[in-house]
């Protein structure tokens, strides 16, 4: 089944699950706005993420550290505006579910009643409390672990998890206890593609990688990175699908000389008077009565 023509249906967990038991990759990607969702679901991809990753590309922050849940529900409004198939999903932000259970449903189910079909948070087995208690308010979760960016700091940096063996196992564990406390996906960050393969096949709930290589249920980018909307180099894991920061800042360059030399607008880009209306104006500027 795809949802790629007008009469696809509404994406839903069931159906996302039923997808990647039939071997059907899962395709995710990240919106902030009306038009980045747009282009997600022009695209047929199945989940749309309103990302706290937003405070890295649109914001101009250095990591998401510092992105709240007011900018979080900032975003998440624009998105849900354009009522996408695509499932619509919610990324908890950093200290939007460390202080509790009650604030983490407070802030999750903000998200549900702002249209976001599910949440995503990140962290392993310390997190099992929080995923339960959202479970169990009917809010559907998709934990996050491996290379979770809100812990930089204590990682030492964004480094690639998972590598020795006591970390692997860890992450094997955390993403089986993930699943029995009812998260409907596991998102594995920055992993090596060989321990997600092996994650992915110790679960019944489908696997999205980040820099985890091919062998997960599906896998997400963010959507600057797909399009190349950001100047600089890329990480290892991101596949550039176009250059758009070259064609749109070349756009605006050719813009702005036409603009200089008087080249935009032409005619065809303006609009004209009525003859009557041109009339009734020269005989106003000349100071003769208007006379219809």
């Amino acid at each position: 089944m795809s949802h790629e023509s007008p009469a696809s249906p509404t994406v839903t967990i069931p159906l996302l699950q039923g997808w990647a038991a039939e071997g059907r990759k899962l395709v995710m990607t990240t919106a902030y706005d009306s038009v980045t969702a747009h282009l997600a679901e022009a695209a047929g991809v199945d989940i749309i993420l309103v990302g706290d990753s937003v405070g890295n590309v649109c914001l101009g922050f250095e990591n998401t550290l510092p992105v709240t849940m007011a900018m979080m529900n900032h975003h998440l409004d624009a998105v849900a505006r354009t009522k996408p198939k695509a499932m619509l999903m919610g990324d908890m932000p950093y200290l939007s579910y460390h202080l509790g259970v009650e604030d983490s449903i407070r802030n999750a189910g903000d998200f549900i009643r702002r249209g976001a079909a599910a949440v995503k948070l990140e962290g392993g087995a310390k997190r099992l409390p929080v995923v339960r208690a959202l479970v169990d308010a009917e809010i559907p979760v998709m934990g996050h672990i491996g290379l979770t960016p809100q812990s930089f700091h204590a990682m030492g940096g964004f480094k690639v998890q998972g590598r020795d063996s006591e970390h692997a196992v860890q992450i094997l564990e955390d993403a089986r206890r993930l699943q029995d406390a009812g998260c409907f996906s596991v998102l594995l960050e920055g992993i090596p593609a060989e321990l997600a393969r092996r994650v992915t096949e110790s679960l019944t709930v489908p696997t999205i990688g980040i820099g985890a290589g091919p062998h997960c249920s599906g896998q997400v980018l963010v959507i600057h990175d797909v399009l190349g909307l950001l100047p600089g180099k890329s990480p290892k894991f991101v596949r550039r699908y176009a250059e758009g920061f070259d064609l749109l800042s070349e756009a605006l360059r050719r813009y702005s000389e036409d603009v200089r030399s008087g080249a935009f607008p032409s005619d065809a880009e303006s609009y004209s008077l009525p003859a009557s209306t041109t009339r009734a104006l020269q005989q106003w500027q000349s100071g003769k009565p208007h006379q219809e």
